[in-house]
């Protein structure tokens, strides 16, 4: 079905692995569309319950766009390829009601430290870098790191890493908050695996109701936030997780929710 990217989904997971080693993951068209494909693919399963996005080979998560790949300097008119293929694939992660989690095993540079941004979790190598390179080419942050980064490191951070295009090893990355976990790569699939393995017993639709109104946040009033709670709270008081919730801390038993 899919030419660049390896997608399965077994025990609750939906598995999505960027498969073009041979240029580091780099972005293209095609990729692009698949991705976004998978992903709503898992949106709409109500068997997945979590979903996993690393990187193919050993080196790369993903380097960014692919510059061989029919982008050329000067006159290019690339607003037109973010709002065709980057832009629908950062909503999709952002608007799906289930946790994404990023596994970082390689580098992550431009469009790839944006895409694994736009995750809701990301675990990392700890002998790998990400980079906010577009300077280096003339080129501004696209895909979505003009509103996570400063929401993450604050707005003098981020101008600094957008500007300088410097390197973020997983030491500062962590201090940072821009990655959740860094292990050392022979730990790394164990890790990953611990916390699928969470999310997969974990109530589904109570995260995604928090993950809903978290991209709203910033944008949002106090009282606006109060109003959205209340409602996202009632949605959870009618599902089977909070009554499986009560009755299990009222049988000093583990849960056992259904996501449902």
């Amino acid at each position: 079905m899919f030419e660049t990217i390896l997608f399965s989904k077994e025990n609750h997971i939906g598995r999505i692995i960027i498969n073009r080693p041979e240029v580091f993951n780099a972005l293209n068209a095609k990729l692009l569309t698949e991705l976004t494909e998978a992903i709503r693919d898992c949106h709409e399963d109500k068997d997945v319950r979590v979903v996993l996005l690393t990187g193919g080979g050993e080196k790369a998560f993903c380097s960014g766009a692919d510059l061989k790949a029919g982008l050329s300097g000067g006159n290019t008119e690339l607003g037109a390829t973010l709002r065709a293929t980057y832009n629908p694939l950062i909503l999709a992660i952002r608007n799906i009601p289930k946790p994404v989690i990023c596994c970082l095993n390689g580098i992550a540079a431009g469009a790839g430290m944006s895409l694994a941004l736009a995750c809701d979790l990301i675990i990392a190598r700890d002998d790998t870098y990400m980079t906010e390179l577009f300077v280096g080419i003339g080129l501004m942050p696209d895909a979505g790191s003009m509103f996570f980064l400063p929401r993450i490191v604050g707005m003098q951070r981020a101008f600094e890493l957008f500007s300088s295009g410097r390197k973020i090893y997983m030491t500062e990355a962590l201090s940072l908050g821009l990655v959740s976990k860094s292990v050392p790569v022979e730990n790394l699939a164990g890790e990953v695996e611990k916390l699928l393995a969470y999310y997969t017993q974990a109530p589904t639709r109570s995260i995604g109701l928090m993950k809903q109104i978290l991209n709203k946040t910033y944008e949002s009033s106090l009282e606006e936030v109060l109003e959205m709670e209340a409602e996202a709270q009632t949605a959870c008081g009618f599902t089977h997780d909070f009554a499986e919730g009560v009755m299990s801390f009222l049988q000093k038993r583990p849960p056992v929710f259904k996501g449902e």
